[in-house]
């Protein structure tokens, strides 16, 4: 569960993290309260759960209190990818001498946490590894230990800074552990941590992604998602499935977790192409189930594909099929369906699904899939 920056914010600040004064403003008469009370110029920054706000328009610097209003207006009635936002977070303006990145996630091949500070914030820390890796220090932490002090002043010192600047940042890396670990993390992110002239330390964008097999511990995070789910995704979740969105062109649709991360890993192999969203059924396949992850994935925008990859030992694929076949027809999809499904009663499966006009792959390779929808949309490695 990724929460929104508004939400973020005020759990880091319960940690003792510093953040600009402000608030989140659901209307203009809000925005214009809030803006008043702190003073300009302010940051306004549109409430979705995506990369990108900034390039898309979702971020404005305003100087003049008189235009708080209109731009907020704008902003609230503008969707960015496909999605409306929340609201508008409404920040005072910090003044900047100079920005870090500091992040925190789980290291995919061991499981550990892994903490990842840089001296470029601001930035998509992503370009970072890629151009320059060696701007990049990491810090593994051992889990059945604490983390201590000298390791974070350590890593620290590596970006070059010293003295109470320093003493800051180490002091924000603890905290921004200590949120990770007591909220059960995927993702703990604040980019950019900001240095002011007078050595004081602020996060001016916040990122927290809990794991949501952990929120049962978070009562108050799981009412929050409940509430926001529509009734097709709460159906979705009673029966297992899992459903993350993420930045690509490539809707995806598997049958197990470890199926749909191997498939996105494939995806991932041709440059222009990348997973739009993880999406795995869960429990025992359905019409009515896959109807809804259909749904679900074809409402993303930007879409090139579809990618379905099935599984059936004792699923019946072929009833999943059949709610496939049925979104196909009603919603008049007009991009490309590639299924790769085998097992229990396939050949049934595949007979529904191309006579949906489902590009069906009958082998066991997953790469043979990727590889066909690459071909089919004139991608390559």
């Amino acid at each position: 569960m990724r929460l929104h920056e508004y939400e973020a914010e005020e759990i880091f600040s319960k940690y003792g993290i510093n953040v600009p004064q402000g608030g989140l403003a659901k209307t203009t008469q809000e925005a214009v309260q809030i803006a008043t009370n702190i003073g300009v110029p302010v940051v306004l920054k549109s409430q979705v759960l995506v990369g990108g706000r900034g390039k898309a328009g979702g971020v404005k610097i305003i100087d003049n209190l008189n235009d708080v209003e209109r731009v907020v207006a704008e902003i609230l009635k503008s969707e960015i990818k496909g999605f409306k936002p929340e609201g508008v977070l409404v920040l005072k303006k910090i003044e900047i001498k100079k920005e870090i990145y500091l992040g925190i996630t789980i290291e995919r091949t061991s499981g550990i946490p892994i903490i990842m500070l840089c001296s470029e914030g601001g930035v998509d820390i992503e370009e970072v590894a890629h151009r320059n890796p060696e701007k990049i220090f990491k810090l593994s932490v051992d889990t059945l230990q604490n983390l201590y002090s000298f390791q974070i002043i350590n890593m620290v010192k590596k970006i070059g800074l010293t003295g109470k600047t320093l003493i800051g940042v180490v002091n924000t890396v603890f905290k921004l552990y200590q949120v990770f670990k007591k909220y059960d993390g995927l993702i703990a992110e604040i980019n950019p941590l900001v240095i002011t002239e007078n050595h004081e330390i602020f996060c001016v964008d916040a990122v927290l992604e809990v794991d949501d097999s952990a929120l049962f511990r978070h009562p108050e995070l799981n009412k929050r998602k409940l509430n926001n789910m529509s009734e097709r995704d709460k159906r979705l979740m009673e029966k297992g499935a899992t459903f993350v969105k993420l930045d690509g062109n490539i809707g995806i649709i598997c049958s197990g977790a470890g199926l749909a991360m191997t498939t996105m890993d494939l995806i991932k192999d041709y440059p222009s192409l990348a997973p739009a969203n993880f999406l795995e059924t869960g429990g025992g396949i359905t019409s009515e189930l896959m109807f809804d992850c259909m749904e679900l994935v074809l409402e993303q925008p930007g879409l090139k594909a579809v990618l379905i990859n099935l599984y059936g030992g004792i699923n019946p694929i072929h009833e999943g099929a059949k709610g496939i076949a049925k979104i196909i027809r009603e919603k008049k999809v007009n991009i490309p369906i590639v299924a790769k499904a085998l097992g229990n009663r396939q050949e049934e499966t595949w007979k529904t699904l191309e006579e949906a006009g489902v590009y069906v792959i009958k082998e066991s390779e997953t790469q043979k899939a990727v590889k066909f929808l690459s071909e089919l949309l004139g991608v390559k490695k």
